[in-house]
């Protein structure tokens, strides 16, 4: 498994926080930054909310880009602006589940999803409780937040 020290960590996630700030702004979703890193430590795939279309996240848009059985996500950390969704409107599976899926044993994210579309998003402790390890980096919370400040009470 990729496992950097923090000063990786926190310069493979201020690369989410910059690819975040490419999502076109929308009034009911967040701005996510997404990174996947080989356990060698390079960049398999990344991706932001909204770069394919109106309602994809930046989770599921990066792992778009492996094929699901590649064998590198066994190894691999994602790095997430923002904690993976553990609901999505109609029939679209949560960023959550998608990682539980694709079988990535890391990851970090910069802050937990607060209660403004979801009253309480537990992907953190979904991942958790299916044995993923799940680091959060708070000194990058306000820069990750920043990138939301379309969106009521983040400004």
């Amino acid at each position: 498994m990729y496992a950097p020290d923090r000063d990786q960590d926190l310069r493979w996630m201020q690369r989410a926080i910059d690819l975040a700030a490419l999502c076109p702004p929308a009034p009911g979703a967040y701005s996510v930054g997404a990174i996947v890193v080989g356990e060698d430590g390079t960049e398999l795939a990344s991706a932001y909310s909204r770069a394919t279309g109106p309602r994809e996240h930046a989770e599921e848009v990066a792992l778009a880009q492996l094929p699901q059985d590649d064998p590198r996500l066994a190894g691999a950390t994602i790095y997430s602006t923002l904690e993976p969704c553990s609901q999505r409107s109609a029939s679209r599976t949560p960023c959550a589940q998608r990682i539980l899926e694709a079988g990535i044993p890391r990851v970090v994210i910069a802050w937990r999803e607060p209660s403004l579309f979801v009253d309480d998003c537990i992907g953190y402790e979904q991942l958790v409780a299916a044995g993923v390890s799940v680091s959060e980096l708070p000194e990058l919370a306000a820069a990750a937040k920043a990138v939301n400040s379309h969106l009521p009470g983040m400004g």
